[in-house]
């Protein structure tokens, strides 16, 4: 680890705006009321986040940053859930995050001698649903309309409009949607 060094350009934006980020979401992001939907998106949206209309953030998610950040419409992004963007993450429209999953998009070459860090973009299209305390690797995209079950990790792509559970997870069946 003595000969390790985070690449130039890697967070995309200077240490210091990145650490004033983290100060704006240790403090007005989290410690905002419940209800203060608005205010999140806005504070997000400041600092690069694009984050369409209607979307429900929760206080007590972390985004490590923002401006790796794209939410589509109507989405649900719920209590404790980790947006770790060392790379872009995508959430299309009308897609739940639940609570206390983590979308990781960065990890470490265990390769390398340097134990060099790398970022990988996550795609969670449109509809799909993470249930509670999902995890989902680097490189990975979750398909429109799939729903991954509680607990679940998530290391390669998932098709669209069918369910995986388990760690790792797999296909158990195919999402029917009521008319």
């Amino acid at each position: 680890m003595d000969q390790f060094r985070v690449p130039p350009g890697f967070r995309g934006r200077s240490a210091v705006y990145t650490q004033i980020w983290w100060i704006v979401q240790s403090t007005l992001f989290r410690m905002s009321p419940q209800v203060f939907y608005g205010w999140r998106r806005w504070l997000l949206r400041l600092f690069g986040a694009r984050i369409g209309k209607g979307v429900i953030i929760r206080p007590s998610v972390q985004v490590t940053y923002p401006w790796k950040l794209k939410v589509g419409d109507f989405c649900h992004i719920g209590d404790e859930v980790v947006l770790y963007t060392l790379g872009e993450i995508e959430i299309g429209d009308c897609a739940v995050v639940s609570q206390r999953s983590y979308i990781c998009t960065g990890s470490h070459d265990h390769t390398s001698p340097t134990f060099d860090i790398y970022a990988r973009k996550i795609v969670i299209e449109p509809e799909a649903w993470l249930a509670t305390d999902v995890f989902v690797a680097p490189g990975v995209l979750i398909g429109s309309g799939a729903v991954v079950g509680a607990r679940s990790s998530v290391f390669s792509d998932v098709p669209p409009g069918v369910i995986y559970v388990g760690s790792p997870a797999r296909f158990v069946g195919t999402r029917i949607m009521k008319s």
